[in-house]
């Protein structure tokens, strides 16, 4: 894990007595989820959704990724998905980059697929997809919704175990204006928050 992403983990980890109670117990909800894969050493298959996979959904799994590493947790996969597919947002990927995430394009076509290293075992791989594409799981996996559009056009998603919202505001509202990157970088932080506080609680 590189510096600057392991003394932001640092940080995030102080940092829980700040999410209120009400999200702790949802949260808490998938990380039993992952305890009880954990305790079955079953693989643990999360999948973050959202309506284009473009912003919070790959936040999302990016820092469930890091979380993973940082607390331990082995046999851990993180996927991502929406409704529809469009890009991984460039905002976003800012964000992430400014936080100390080195993010690569490993293609040049108009979704193209980015690797993002924090320095850990492997970079996740995003690009913006539909929640069933081939590359994410079929079944045996936690569904994450972080938006409510996803939760309500989402109705059924074949071979989830565990499907639960966890929704967060949608930074693009603040696309072109003064507060454009303060507002994408603190949902990326408030993800890296939450996601951070429910993988502390695996034993």
């Amino acid at each position: 894990m590189n510096t600057k992403i392991k003394h932001l983990c640092d940080q995030l980890s102080q940092q829980f007595e700040s999410i209120p109670f009400e999200r702790k117990v949802l949260l808490e909800k998938i990380a039993a989820y992952i305890q009880q894969k954990k305790d079955t050493n079953l693989p643990i298959q999360l999948i973050y959704v959202c309506t284009h996979n473009s912003r919070r959904s790959h936040f999302g799994q990016i820092w469930a990724a890091v979380s993973a590493e940082y607390f331990g947790v082995n046999d851990v996969s993180t996927f991502s998905g929406g409704t529809e597919a469009t890009a991984f947002n460039p905002n976003a990927i800012q964000a992430l980059r400014g936080l100390g995430f080195d993010i690569t394009s490993i293609d040049s076509s108009s979704n193209p697929r980015h690797e993002v290293d924090f320095g850990g075992s492997k970079p996740s791989v995003c690009f913006s997809k539909v929640y069933d594409d081939a590359s994410n799981p079929t079944s045996n996996f936690a569904a994450i919704m972080t938006c409510g559009d996803a939760e309500e056009n989402c109705p059924f998603i074949p071979g989830v175990e565990l499907r639960i919202g966890t929704t967060y505001d949608d930074p693009k509202m603040f696309d072109g204006t003064d507060l454009q990157n303060e507002k994408y970088k603190e949902r990326a932080l408030q993800i890296g928050l939450e996601t951070f506080y429910l993988f502390s609680q695996i034993k």
